[in-house]
């Protein structure tokens, strides 16, 4: 019973978080403006990154979770990267 409602929780868990990647893929195109974009590439990868540790967790494999901690360090990045070019038109100064 255990391993059915385990299976069942990561499953319902991908497709709570495929619909928020949805949800953010929507305000990516159609964000007002370009710092509601930002947010939402934010909020993109880093469900995708969530996204990726649930699968690692259904199929017992770690290079998921490499692959997630990676994703989200270079995520961090882009996303400063972005800020500071919204806020001062350069990112290298």
């Amino acid at each position: 019973m255990t391993a059915a409602l385990l299976g069942g929780a990561v499953l319902v868990a991908q497709l709570l978080l495929a619909a928020a990647m949805g949800c953010a893929g929507w305000r990516v195109l159609r964000g007002p403006r370009a710092q509601d974009r930002v947010l939402a590439l934010d909020a993109l990868y880093v469900n995708a990154a969530m996204l990726l540790l649930v699968f690692g967790i259904r199929t017992g494999s770690t290079h998921y979770f490499e692959a997630a901690l990676l994703m989200t360090l270079l995520g961090f990045v882009a996303t400063a990267a972005l800020s500071k070019f919204l806020m001062r038109g350069e990112v290298i100064e």
